[in-house]
């Protein structure tokens, strides 16, 4: 699992380093997150090594517990507050043709932005780049995990993190009540196929088995309809 080898190595990479991603497949020399990383960071990047590059996250400007950036996954990282100093932030996310990146000064101006802005839940969200080494030691909070993996492998790998282990109140959700419109009934109709009530920890097992792609989608929908509080 993606935790274990977190756990293994110490730090928290870029798809730039590990090859994988929630989102698109594209931080290579060339790629789509290749060509946003230069215009966005005016070629600072470019010529660098992979591990030199920034890591991705949110700012979570309403202070919630399931994060700000659920679109990517039901577990997070939260970041102590003097890893701010080393930020960059944008709104809309860079994959959107964003051309306004800013520091901290900033913020209030692209929160604005965001509260003013009609966009999907999946999509609320400003952008977070770190630019410099993410060390679970030493620059992470805490890592917040979905209730559902407690005393699973996967919070057993986040207990060997080195960093504080949280839980936020749950996604849950039975897939009779998603609206096929939302991402398509053959997504509904796959959720329905792996439980009556899904869970993070049902879709992580699921994915697993290879059909990463489409439990993507199914993932849309638990994030989206699924919050218990």
């Amino acid at each position: 699992m993606v935790i274990d080898s977190m756990a293994a190595d110490g730090y928290y990479r870029s798809q730039f380093s590990t090859g994988i991603s929630n989102g698109g497949l594209t931080a290579f020399p060339g790629g789509d997150r290749w060509k946003w990383e230069s215009r966005l960071f005016a070629g600072k990047y470019d010529d660098q090594p992979v591990l030199s590059r920034p890591v991705y996250g949110v700012w979570n400007r309403r202070a919630d517990p399931y994060s700000a950036g659920i679109r990517f996954g039901s577990s997070y990282l939260r970041l102590k507050p003097e890893t701010i100093d080393r930020a960059t932030f944008c709104f809309p996310d860079s994959a959107r043709e964003a051309t306004d990146v800013s520091d901290q000064l900033n913020l209030p101006r692209l929160c604005r932005a965001a509260d003013e802005a009609t966009v999907d839940d999946l999509d609320d969200y400003i952008e977070a780049h770190i630019h410099g080494l993410v060390r679970l030691d030493t620059d992470v909070a805490a890592i917040v995990l979905d209730p559902s993996f407690a005393g699973t492998p996967v919070e057993a790998a986040a207990r060997r993190l080195r960093c504080p282990v949280e839980f936020h109140p749950g996604f849950r959700a039975r897939p009779d009540t998603f609206d096929p419109a939302y991402r398509g009934p053959d997504i509904v109709d796959l959720a329905r196929s792996l439980a009556d009530e899904l869970t993070p920890e049902i879709l992580g097992r699921t994915a697993r088995s290879g059909a990463t792609q489409s439990i993507k989608y199914v993932w849309h929908y638990l994030a989206r309809f699924g919050r218990t509080t």
